[in-house]
């Protein structure tokens, strides 16, 4: 460390470098905790004196609650308290992340299979349970909305009659949560210029986000009346403005601070068992813990919306397309969740990364009574994607051409118009990634006339013994999607960070306090990462997430390294220059390059642009410490016309496309994905290793629910009927193929650092790649997600 005489720094002249900066793969300070079992997630909280909440759920999806007896549950010893719907404590029983239509409890009736009905608060676990299964409801049925045929029918039953009031008169029917049109261009002049038109109808099947950390939370009442919330979340801002309220609580008295997140991609966005706990902990005044576990999991959280889609395609001879004509029927289940968000990322990116100058456009999202959907990993743009590729595998067959070379033929590019009317202002390397893909060479051909030695576990059902080759076909198929990045149509999406820089024990030690949830995807990573960078220190300290700072908005949308990220960075940029009027006010006499060069701050020392140390940071701050909170802003985009769909409604597009290679037993209908190869265009990689993680993971849940993902769910009772990693299933290792990852650095001239949100991207293409490359084994044309051994054998 330097020393300073008669106040002038000495010993600073050899500069050296910040290690672990943007652009280098640090590794994760949770990583080894995760993998060795030692990280502390929020199902494994504690308090001395704690109770256990748990709930009771309905057994039917639509019904009228005729009553409810408690009293044998209040009886058993054990119970603190039982909560139905009278006994909440504020005026505001109603929640919801975009309108406020999902009761606390079930009030008057239910609209969902597993919805909550009562609270029980037990010293024990399984008294609680006990306790709630004591509880008795009577019910009468009410006829059941499955689908939109029940949905807009003229007699439909109103699932919330109130609620038409909120559509400005846009939608034909209350049971439409919203509708998106987008209409550009002259649809019918096109078509008769089109010498191929293809049609397709598609049914996009109901995937869970099948997080390994269950729902779970500790509530905590405290003297001064207030509530202390820890809690796995997506953001923890937008649960506090619907916690506070039905506590009947100022929002300053629900502290929430996050807690271990054992995965989330979208499904804790909504509100889980925060305002359970939080009550039951102000009505017993002691502290509860509640834990889903597996089965109530699958209840207690949206899913991603059920679709079905209808497609039509023009395109001339020589391969151009001509028009486009799509609906998309989102099921959004009992309560509106995200689903008019969804409506307008699934109607505005319908189209697909093309060209397509002349479309006609309807997005609808339905009230039912399946379960509730919301946000997942591609928000809406999963679906469209999937049929709009099988439409362009459809053109490039009938036209006779290769799929890619087609699909590069009609790519967009850079300053494209968006069906809405939107330029794309930012590299659009749609074209390239395709070339990129399909360049890559393919797998080799596994020879299975000659058996010895070939590993037959590598086979369709090769695991079970069931084939050494017979009957097994290869495949090869391509897709690539586009994906908006962060919040749009003029939601004010901004992000909050508090940076501080001090000296701790000799050493300048910077803190980064956000409230972004670290769900997995390495934000605790990238945040030190930018910090270093910026402020030049080696030790930074990412301070816990909670609502004691501003919002960082969701972890979602692909949006955190964009937002927060570019809040930690300007943040840096303000303390960093504060930093630097100490330096020229303590040490400016002595050395005009304070006033004249350009200043960094590096290695923990000031820097010229020459490369000259002035001092270190350390000398600079001696006891004085440097604290900025700022909120950051993207640039604006606006809501889409309600008519025609026209607006600038998006800030950022991300580009991915996939190779599939499969090998499929067509006696069996069983499927084996040999390679899931991914280019995909991310601006600038902060981390390289935490990228190719990213779209990895994305990959592997696109490829989940190509081939074993869905939740079913009976048509005649609404029910659920695979509520269990038994019965739900999702890739393992040994279903998951060789992912490798060729990625671009085109930086958006309009982001920090030039990053391009990369999270959710890659989750689009794989699912249409994996189809095709099946239909390319097999000849079938294959419409649904996902595809099941019937499907394939017919049997």
């Amino acid at each position: 460390m330097a020393g300073t005489t008669t106040g002038i720094p000495t010993n600073v002249t050899q500069r050296s470098r910040t290690r672990g900066g943007i652009g280098e793969s640090t590794l994760r300070p949770d990583g080894t905790l995760k993998v060795t079992g030692e990280f502390a997630y929020s199902s494994d909280m504690w308090h001395e004196d704690m109770l256990w909440g748990q709930i009771l759920r309905s057994t039917v999806a639509h019904a009228e609650i005729v009553s409810i007896d408690t009293s044998e549950a209040l009886a058993q010893a054990g119970v603190y308290a039982v909560m139905t719907y009278d006994d909440l404590p504020a005026p505001m029983k109603y929640y919801g992340m975009e309108f406020q239509d999902t009761p606390v409890l079930a009030h008057g009736k239910v609209r969902h299979h597993g919805e909550p009905v009562a609270l029980v608060a037990a010293d024990h676990p399984e008294t609680a349970r006990r306790a709630a299964a004591k509880i008795k409801v009577e019910y009468r049925d009410l006829p059941l909305v499955t689908d939109e045929a029940s949905a807009l029918a003229p007699d439909a039953p109103l699932l919330h009659p109130g609620r038409d009031d909120h559509h400005a008169g846009h939608v034909p029917h209350p049971n439409i949560v919203h509708r998106q049109p987008i209409v550009r261009g002259d649809v019918e002049e096109a078509r008769k210029r089109a010498d191929v038109i293809v049609e397709g109808e598609y049914t996009f099947g109901m995937q869970d986000q099948a997080f390994l950390g269950p729902e779970s939370g500790l509530a905590v009442p405290a003297e001064d009346g207030a509530v202390d919330l820890y809690v796995a979340t997506q953001w923890l801002h937008s649960d506090l403005r619907q916690i506070a309220p039905v506590l009947g609580l100022p929002e300053e008295k629900v502290r929430m601070t996050l807690s271990g997140v054992g995965g989330a991609f979208g499904g804790r966005e909504d509100i889980s068992m925060q305002i359970l706990a939080s009550l039951l902990a102000l009505r017993t005044g002691k502290p509860v813990k509640m834990v889903y576990n597996r089965y109530e999991s699958f209840f207690g959280h949206v899913h991603r919306h059920p679709a079905k889609l209808y497609y039509e395609h023009g395109a001339t001879k020589d391969g151009k397309l001509t028009h486009m004509k799509c609906r998309i029927v989102l099921d959004g289940g009992a309560y509106a969740s995200s689903t008019a968000s969804v409506v307008g990322n699934a109607a505005s990116l319908s189209a697909g990364p093309y060209v397509i100058d002349d479309v006609d456009i309807e997005a609808i999202g339905l009230y039912t009574n399946n379960p509730p959907c919301g946000a997942m990993r591609g928000f809406g743009a999963v679906q469209a994607c999937f049929a709009y590729e099988a439409q362009m595998d459809k053109l490039a067959a009938r036209l006779g051409m290769d799929p890619v070379e087609f699909r590069q033929l009609n790519a967009m590019e850079q300053g494209t118009l968006m069906p809405t009317g939107q330029p794309v202002d930012s590299p659009a390397p749609v074209a390239e990634l395709l070339r990129r893909v399909k360049a890559r060479p393919l797998p080799p051909e596994r020879q299975w006339e000659t058996t010895e030695g070939a590993d037959v576990r590598a086979l369709p059902g090769g695991l079970s013994n069931t084939t050494h080759g017979e009957g097994v076909v290869r495949g090869v198929g391509y897709a690539v999607g586009i994906k908006n990045v962060g919040f749009s149509e003029g939601f004010d999406d901004y992000s909050t960070a508090k940076v501080r820089i001090e000296v701790i024990n000799g050493e300048a030690v910077a803190t980064v306090h956000t409230a972004a949830a670290e769900v997995g995807q390495g934000g605790v990573t990238i945040h030190a990462q930018i910090a270093r960078t910026e402020l030049g220190v080696q030790q930074v300290t990412i301070h816990p997430a909670d609502t004691q700072v501003g919002s960082a908005g969701s972890t979602s949308a692909a949006r955190q390294t964009y937002m927060t990220g570019g809040a930690i960075k300007n943040s840096c940029e303000l303390v960093r220059e504060k930093v630097l009027e100490i330096g020229r006010r303590k040490f400016g006499g002595y050395h005009p390059e304070w006033a004249t060069a350009e200043l960094v701050l590096e290695g923990g020392k000031v820097v010229t642009d020459g490369g000259e140390v002035l001092a270190t940071i350390v000398d600079v701050l001696g006891d004085e410490a440097v604290e900025v909170e700022e909120e950051w802003r993207h640039r604006p985009t606006e809501a889409f016309d309600l008519r025609t769909g026209q607006g600038n409604g998006h800030v950022q597009y991300s580009f991915a496309a996939h190779r599939a290679v499969v090998e499929v037993d067509t006696e069996l209908g069983l499927v084996k994905v040999i390679e899931l190869a991914c280019a995909q265009d991310v601006g600038k990689a902060l981390n390289p290793l935490s990228v190719v993680g990213q779209i990895q993971g994305g990959t592997t849940q696109g490829l989940g629910v190509a081939v074993m993902e869905e939740i079913i769910v009976d048509p005649k009772t609404a029910k659920v009927k695979n509520p269990s990693f038994t019965d739900y299933l999702i890739p393992t290792i040994l279903d998951t193929p060789t992912i490798p990852v060729d990625y671009l650095e085109l930086a958006d001239p309009n982001a920090p650092y030039g990053v391009r949100g990369i999270g959710e991207a890659p989750t689009l293409s794989s699912t249409p790649a994996v189809l095709a490359a099946i239909r390319n084994a097999t000849g079938l044309e294959l419409n649904k997600t996902p595809v099941r051994p019937e499907h394939l054998t017919g049997v």
